[in-house]
């Protein structure tokens, strides 16, 4: 009497090794290339449109206010003019969109 069956017994050629990794390495680089470098580019695009910011600029911030730039201050932070006499202070990273730029002064 057999304990163990013989096709139990035989071993399986070739399974394991590399080539079970393939479809992980697979699904891996389809995500880096669909959803991770994209999110990378945008971030590096919003740090160059923040660090542009300059007074005069009309921007928009992450809340939805459009105000005209009166001042970008040294700590991250820029006053905002939303209408005659009403101005706030918002973060640099808040800002989603630049509307108009200003030309830079010769």
């Amino acid at each position: 009497m057999y304990l163990v069956t013989p096709a139990y017994a035989q071993s399986v050629g070739g399974a394991g090794g590399l080539g079970s990794f393939i479809p992980l390495i697979l699904i891996f680089a389809i995500m880096y290339f669909l959803l991770i470098r994209p999110q990378q580019k945008k971030v590096k695009e919003h740090a160059a449109m923040v660090q542009a910011i300059r007074k005069g600029d009309q921007v928009v911030t992450s809340g939805g206010l459009i105000g005209k730039v009166t001042r970008v201050k040294e700590d991250n932070e820029i006053e905002v003019e939303l209408s005659k006499g009403v101005t706030v202070r918002v973060v640099q990273s808040t800002i989603s969109q630049v509307l108009n730029k200003t030309e830079p002064a010769s």
